[in-house]
Formats: structure tokens, sequence, C-alpha cells
């Protein structure tokens, strides 16, 4: 009898074993910022969570939040000053995690080259990749030189922000990162140098996070997709070698000098409490972006950003 009712009991429950579907749109081709994601899925963190989850490169780097807010992904890595100003434009965006805590962004320039200080910009070519964020950014970093925003030229490099300083195309790009970059023109024996935004006028921010629709998420199956991403990032801090091990096996073009030191110094940016929201921040950025003439009026944190464990205990 008991063999029987626990027969049952399984032909019940059969469904329950399946893994829930999570589609994520990056920010970016694969790179060491996106660790905890990729070592969630190598180590099992995912599927301990009963989540399967896709990774999708996109074609255009403005793309992401966009897909999200059409309804074609789950989630999308974005910007938190890329949020501020699309939630401002009406798009049903909400920050549910932050991946790297801290800026990287940085306005590069050549280590040796014309441009010595943010003022040297004036009448210079300005290379960028993420329309509308980076512009604002910039224009926020000029004013307070008493640069305008048409008193340089921008021109969209796309992936090519490295390699546009070092050819002379631009005289320097805005949405370089400061782990990345810096590295990679170190390597290629033309060093740069960065402009750090947080030194150079604006508020810290939360570099890259999760957004979701807030009128279709499902904030459970969020809730368990942090939970996941911060246990890899606990494992990526404690095993620092062993998780570049595992993080460079997953494809070839890896496992290279560059992304070896970009992941060291990726590791202490990682948010160690994905889910939460520093709610101050967020607070402070909307003003800042008020204040610098970039938005009209003011939305209270709760519009921009959640924690979805609390969110999940609501529904």
């Amino acid at each position: 009898m008991k063999r029987l009712a626990l027969i049952a009991a399984l032909l019940i429950a059969g469904p329950a074993a399946a893994q829930d579907r999570m589609t994520v749109v990056l920010d970016w081709f694969i790179n060491p910022n996106h660790g905890p994601i990729v070592i969630a899925q190598e180590r099992g963190y995912f599927a301990d969570e009963g989540l399967e989850v896709e990774m999708i490169a996109p074609a255009d780097a403005s793309a992401p939040p966009k897909m999200v807010a059409a309804g074609q992904v789950d989630l999308a890595l974005s910007y938190q000053p890329q949020l501020h100003l699309q939630v401002a434009e009406g798009l049903p965006l909400i920050r549910v995690g932050t991946l790297i805590a801290s800026p990287l962004n940085c306005l590069l320039v050549l280590k040796d080259g014309p441009v010595a200080s943010v003022a040297d910009l004036k009448g210079r070519k300005i290379g960028y990749s993420v329309a509308g964020v980076e512009e604002a950014l910039l224009a926020a970093i000029l004013s307070a030189h008493d640069i305008a925003l048409d008193e340089v030229e921008m021109i969209n490099v796309n992936w090519s922000l490295g390699p546009s300083v070092m050819s002379g195309q631009v005289d320097a790009v805005i949405g370089a990162y400061r782990n990345f970059e810096l590295n990679q023109m170190e390597i290629e024996g033309v060093p740069g140098t960065c402009f750090y935004l947080e030194e150079v006028g604006v508020p810290s921010y939360d570099e890259l996070i999760y957004v979701a629709n807030p009128e279709t998420m499902d904030s459970a199956r969020i809730a368990r997709f942090m939970r996941a991403t911060e246990k890899a990032t606990q494992y990526i801090v404690n095993h620092p070698g062993q998780s570049w091990e595992i993080f460079k096996s997953t494809a070839p073009e890896l496992d290279d000098k560059l992304n070896a030191r970009a992941w060291l110094d990726t590791i202490p940016r990682f948010a160690l409490r994905p889910a939460a929201v520093d709610t101050g921040r967020y607070a402070e950025f909307e003003r800042f972006l008020g204040e610098a003439g970039l938005l009209t009026g003011a939305r209270a944190v709760s519009q921009l950003a959640i924690d979805p464990n609390a969110a999940a205990e609501a529904d």
C-alpha cells in the first residue's frame, strides 16, 4: 500500500521536476563582467533553483532593455543611468538585481595624448557605444567644465572602444570599462588613461543591473535567479583561480591574457547581494539627472528599483 501511495504521489507531482526557462540578454559579448551568470550555469546553481537559463549576446548594445520592455526576454543587463532615463521616457522597466555594484565606465584617452584634462576635449571627437545614456553622462561631465555637448563631435564606434582611441579615429571614448579597455590598451602597447566618472562630477552608481518588465515579470522566478548568482559570486570571491578556470573553459576565445587580467580586476566589483537595493543611491542619481537638466520631475525609487524577494513575498 505504501508503495502504491508513493507511485501515485510521484505521478501527480511528475511535471514539478521540470525546470523553468529564463532568457537573459547580456549587455555585450560574454566577458568577465558576466562571471556570476556563467559560474551559476556551470556549477549547477541555476539547476538547483529549478531554472534553465539561456544567455543571449545582443547584436546592438542599446537593444537589451528594449527587448525586455517588448516582452521578448525575461531579463536584460543594462546600466543604472540608462534605467533612470528610460523609465522617465515611459519604458516599462524596473531594476530587479545588480551584477556590478560600482562604476566601470570611464572617459578613456591616450596616456600620452593631447587630452590631459576634461577641458581639453572641447572641439574634439568622442566615441560612444550606447546612445542616450553615455551622451547624457558626457553632457553632465562637460558642462562642469563649461563645454556644451554640441562643442564636441560624437561618433558611434559600437564595440570598438579601445581600438578607436588607439587608431586615432577619436580622441576619447565614453563607455570604456576600466577593467577591460585599460588592460587591452596596455597589452597592445598603447597605454590609455581614464577619467573616472565618479571623480569628475557623476555620483557613484551600479554599473550593470538586471532589468525586467514590471507588468509581466515573475518575481519569484527572478528571486531564484538572484539566489543562484549570489551563490556563484560567493564562489568566485572565495575561489578566484578555480572560478577563472571554469569561466575560460566555456569558450576558446575567453582564454587569453586580456580576459585573465580583467577577471581579477572585476572580482572586487561584483555585487555580493545582487537582489538588495541601495535606495539612497537610486534617489541620489535621479536627483543628479534632474539637476543636470537631463530629466523632468523625479520618480520614486519604487518606480526604478525593487528587491525581487520582497516583491515575491508581496505577490
